[in-house]
């Protein structure tokens, strides 16, 4: 090789090699676990059908990160069938997913399956209660995210209750050991005002046709369903069986409602899976989960089902002109919930709707014909 080839060679080497090294390190595409009650199939991709998980993606998108560049996730779906959920934890641990999302109804199967993948709770009930966090402020563990402030609603649900179902009778409040606070909140509320409870504690889902029988028994007027640990995993049975004994219910989530369930009152779960997506970012950035308090909502929803109150022989006529009025594309399936009234936390009673609810203030209207 003459000394000009030479040269020529060892240019284009020391070139190539300042390229690779210059060359920006590939980038690490996460991946996220999802476990949440509805199919799986409707958690699939980057525009997964299932609006829970669809929020989280969104909140997500709104960060910056791109699915299939920056990750992926690994939804797991439990389709109502609670004994899934070790199994899908095992799954998720198996896979070394880098994060996992889920709802509160996991955190018992995810606290026994991992002590090191970082947890994100989207909607989770008391999580010091529950045994996954040591405090709100600081966590402490592997787990984080936001809790549905259950307890501390409790007494907004009873008052709704009685105002949206008015009588004398009892209101039988269904509670569980992890709806101890809850109860007392209820009974508080009960006593300022002078209005009958009657206690109805349950261990498990199995125990419910009994206490349901014993509600009937005691001539109760309605129900409050404030046992979410125990009965949480099995939302279509309980709604199923309380519609049977033609009691008029309040839940504490709006997927009762969905499910034909009277009345609901309690936190945004779409937003809870959107803001979800904050705290993965914090976590994916360096955070540890230990670090990151526990969120409580600040959005709150009112659902009726007309639907299921006119089975029980319940007319509202505020709602029904106004839902008539108002047609929205996000109507839900089977014309089920009629409307959601979207709030903040603390507001006053005003005349309106049953003396509770002005017209007025419903800020989102969901009715099909």
């Amino acid at each position: 090789m003459d000394r000009r080839a030479f040269i020529g060679h060892l240019a284009l080497a020391t070139l190539a090699g300042h390229g690779a090294a210059s060359a920006p390190a590939s980038r690490k595409v996460v991946r996220i676990g999802i476990i949440s009650g509805g199919p799986t199939a409707s958690m699939l991709g980057a525009e997964p059908r299932g609006e829970y998980t669809g929020a989280f993606l969104r909140g997500l998108r709104e960060l910056g990160y791109v699915y299939g560049r920056d990750f992926v996730t690994e939804p797991r779906g439990t389709e109502g069938r609670p004994e899934r959920l070790a199994t899908f934890a095992a799954e998720l641990v198996r896979l070394q997913v880098d994060v996992i999302v889920a709802g509160g109804q996991a955190a018992a199967a995810l606290k026994q399956a991992t002590s090191t993948i970082p947890v994100v709770i989207a909607q989770g009930g008391d999580p010091v209660s529950e045994g996954y966090a040591q405090s709100l402020g600081r966590p402490g563990g592997n787990f984080t995210g936001l809790s549905s402030q259950q307890a501390d609603t409790t007494g907004k649900r009873l008052e709704l209750l009685k105002e949206l179902v008015p009588s004398a009778a009892p209101v039988g409040v269904i509670w569980d050991r992890q709806g101890l606070l809850g109860w007392k909140a209820a009974e508080a509320a009960a006593r300022d005002r002078g209005w009958k409870l009657l206690s109805l504690q349950i261990r498990d889902a199995g125990e419910l046709k009994k206490i349901l029988k014993a509600a009937g028994k005691a001539r109760a007027g309605a129900l409050l369903v404030n046992a979410g640990g125990s009965l949480a995993n099995y939302l279509q049975q309980v709604v199923d069986m309380t519609a049977r004994s033609g009691l008029p219910a309040m839940y504490a989530a709006r997927v009762y409602t969905e499910l034909g369930g009277l009345i609901s009152y309690g936190p945004d779960g779409i937003e809870m899976w959107h803001r979800a997506a904050v705290f993965v970012d914090k976590i994916l950035k360096g955070a540890r989960p230990a670090d990151i308090p526990v969120e409580q909502p600040t959005k709150f929803e009112l659902v009726i089902n007309l639907k299921t109150a006119r089975a029980l022989g319940l007319t509202y006529p505020c709602l029904s002109n106004r839902s008539a009025r108002f047609r929205t594309p996000a109507a839900r399936q089977d014309g089920q919930v009629a409307i959601t009234w979207t709030s903040s936390h603390q507001w006053a009673s005003s005349s309106g709707l049953v003396g509770l609810i002005p017209c007025s203030r419903a800020s989102r209207i969901s009715a099909v014909a």
